[in-house]
């Protein structure tokens, strides 16, 4: 069974930095393809990235390209969310998840195909 754990959350001001990080159990972590979503209070859950297995393929919400960059390190089964220039609307619980696969460079825009959730993580941006 696969688990991940994400850390990094916090406070910040706006225009600040953090960097999220989503660490798996799994020994072989390019098996599984990623995306990070978020949910803030009153709005519905939304997809803010996702990387493929050996990160061929990546795409990014349009509410966070150019500030957000994510990434994965399969040797430390760790995958990235670098957060920079936040803004307020960025304050959410943080998830990732992750599902299986065996092509390359699948990235799947469906919260149905994930299997494999955290417990996420706060993000809290005001002054």
């Amino acid at each position: 069974q696969l688990q991940l754990v994400e850390s990094g959350g916090g406070l910040v001001q706006p225009g600040g930095s953090l960097r999220l990080s989503c660490a798996a159990s799994e020994f072989t972590l390019d098996r599984y393809m990623i995306r990070w979503f978020r949910q803030a209070p009153g709005k519905e859950r939304e997809g803010v990235s996702c990387i493929s297995r050996t990160g061929g393929n990546i795409n990014y919400a349009a509410s966070v390209k150019g500030r957000f960059t994510i990434s994965r390190d399969n040797a430390k089964k760790t995958v990235f969310l670098q957060m920079n220039s936040l803004k307020p609307e960025d304050t959410a619980v943080y998830y990732c998840a992750a599902a299986a696969t065996s092509l390359n460079y699948y990235c799947s825009d469906n919260v149905r195909d994930y299997n494999y959730w955290g417990q996420g993580t706060q993000v809290t941006v005001s002054s």
